[in-house]
Order: structure tokens, then sequence, then C-alpha cells
């Protein structure tokens, strides 16, 4: 079953969109849920009409939420809306109060492919008691840290038109960067916690520009005693490798 609309948020302040994606086949007991996050030129229904989300989900234990948060790599931004705290602390609260999904971190995963790999792994390193799982495809995983350094260096002209105005509105004209859009320093924080992390499952194709990112932030992540799966095959930055590490992601941990 499939259910498009909008649902109001207090924190955002206004009615958003969202896709909610069941199994054919519903029980009457909790089922698990998979909060799917788009990237930076999607939307809620990206996944359902760039994938085969539909039938993977129809057939599957799971349901799935599909939220929007525009161009804000689900942060707090500056100047817009507070999407990270609606992702990671309302939109939960909604979900149950709507639907029949367990509240055990266990089978609660979160996954996302670009900008949403980024919006996962920040998500589940700031909450790591809230999910079980995160699944990041293809995640800008350190493009902010570094892009904002150099951005506050040498400017945005080699940008385009639009990202420079995305990084205003997020993180203030001064570009500022803090702890917690750091995916490496909310790694740190929550390795420090003792609290048990998520597994991490990220993914990348051999022929994607962020592949050396991959490779850097795995060894970064190594150094400080968290253990990552990473998986990688040929691929680029496109919705076809998109769907094969969802379908992966999907068998390997029986979603």
């Amino acid at each position: 079953m499939r259910l498009s609309g909008t649902v109001y948020s207090n924190v955002l302040e206004m009615d958003t969109d969202i896709t909610i994606i069941t199994p054919n086949d519903l029980k009457d007991e909790p089922y698990q849920v998979v909060y799917l996050l788009h990237g930076l030129c999607g939307n809620n229904k990206t996944w359902l009409d760039y994938t085969m989300l539909p039938f993977y989900a129809e057939h599957g234990r799971s349901i799935y939420v599909l939220p929007e948060v525009g161009r804000s790599f689900y942060a707090d931004m500056q100047y817009g809306q507070r999407y990270f705290t609606y992702i990671a602390d309302e939109l939960p609260v909604i979900v149950r109060n709507v639907f029949r999904v367990s509240a055990d971190r266990d089978h609660t995963v979160i996954l996302g492919g670009s900008m949403g790999g980024y919006g996962a792994l920040k998500c589940a390193l700031s909450r790591p008691e809230q999910y079980g799982l995160c699944g990041a495809f293809s995640s800008c995983c350190l493009l902010l840290r570094e892009g904002l350094d150099d951005a506050r260096e040498h400017g945005m002209d080699g940008w385009g038109v639009q990202m420079p105005r995305d990084f205003a509105a997020i993180f203030g004209d001064d570009l500022t960067w803090t702890p917690e859009n750091d995916l490496l320093a909310l790694a740190e924080r929550a390795k420090a916690s003792g609290s048990p992390l998520p597994t991490l499952y990220l993914t990348c194709g051999r022929q994607d520009g962020f592949y050396p990112d991959h490779e850097r932030f795995l060894q970064s992540l190594a150094g400080l005693g968290i253990n990552a799966t990473f998986e990688n095959w040929d691929g680029v930055h496109d919705f076809p490798y998109f769907n094969e590490a969802l379908r992966r992601t999907i068998e390997r941990f029986s979603l």
C-alpha cells in the first residue's frame, strides 16, 4: 500500500509532504520501520519514481517512510526550517502515533543516498540509541566539512548558482561549521558515550566522485574504533547504482 500526502509539523510550523509504503500483507504485530532519505535534488517521491522500492517494500517486512527536506542537508538551518530536528525527533513520534511500527531500535532503520546518505549518517551518529541500522549510499560524507573550509578561504565561484545560496541559508552568511553537522565529530562523541552504535553499512560506486572520500571517511572511523561495513562495485552517482544499493541492503538485512 502506498500513501502520499502531507503532515503538519510543529517543528517546521507548516505542512510537509510525506510518502509511506507498506507491505501488501498487513500483520497485527508491529512492523520494523525504515526512514529513507532523498538526495539534494529529490523529494518524498524520488525513491518511489526512480527505483524499484515499491516492489521491494510491498514484498518486504518493513514500513518505509519517505519524508521531504528540500536542499537542507538535513540541518537545522540558520535561515530556514529545522529539518534535522523534524527528521530525528518529531517524525518518529508522528509515525508511531499513526502506524503500527516498533519503537525498538533494533527494528528502526535509517537509509539514504547522496545528501540523504549524509543525513542518515548524521541522524544515526547523533541519536545512536534510536537506530539499529544505518545505510548510506554514495553519501557526501566529507563534502560539507571540507567544502565549507574551502569556501571560506577561496569563495564559491565554482559551486554554481544555487549551492552558495543553499549554504548561506543552512550555515549562515559566514558559513559557520559546527560539530552538530560534522559526521566525524558526531562519530567521536557517539563512541565516547559508550552507548551501542548502530550497524553502519556504506556503499559507493568505484567511478563515483565521492569514492575517495569514502575511503578516507572509513579510515577515520576505524581510527575512532568504529566498525563499518563498506561494499563497493562498479558504478557512478546515479539511480541505477542507488537502486542496486537499496536492493542489496534490503536483502542483506532482511528488510
